[in-house]
């Protein structure tokens, strides 16, 4: 079973709302992508996908620290193919 302290909670809800406002940015081309709510939850489900498939690929950006600039990118290129795949069933 993984336990998480409220720190790594948090951690995780910060990079999960940046890396949501990031790719909403770069989808839907506005400041505030989707919203605050929509951002951290396309983001923290974004950190999952690039997590596993940074891990799966062997990519390390940066050192393994709470608070990595790997996670953060990686966050970011999960949510971006959250959105892409979530456009291509909308179609």
């Amino acid at each position: 079973m993984i336990t998480m302290s409220a720190g790594q909670i948090l951690v995780w809800i910060i990079i999960g709302g940046l890396a949501g406002a990031v790719a909403g940015m770069i989808v839907k081309g506005r400041k505030r992508g989707f919203g605050l709510i929509g951002n951290i939850l396309i983001g923290l489900v974004g950190a999952f996908i690039g997590g596993i498939l940074f891990d799966a690929l062997n990519v390390s950006i940066a050192g393994d620290i709470v608070f990595s600039a790997n996670d953060l990118i990686a966050a970011i290129v999960g949510s971006l193919i959250l959105l892409v795949l979530l456009a291509i069933v909308r179609r």
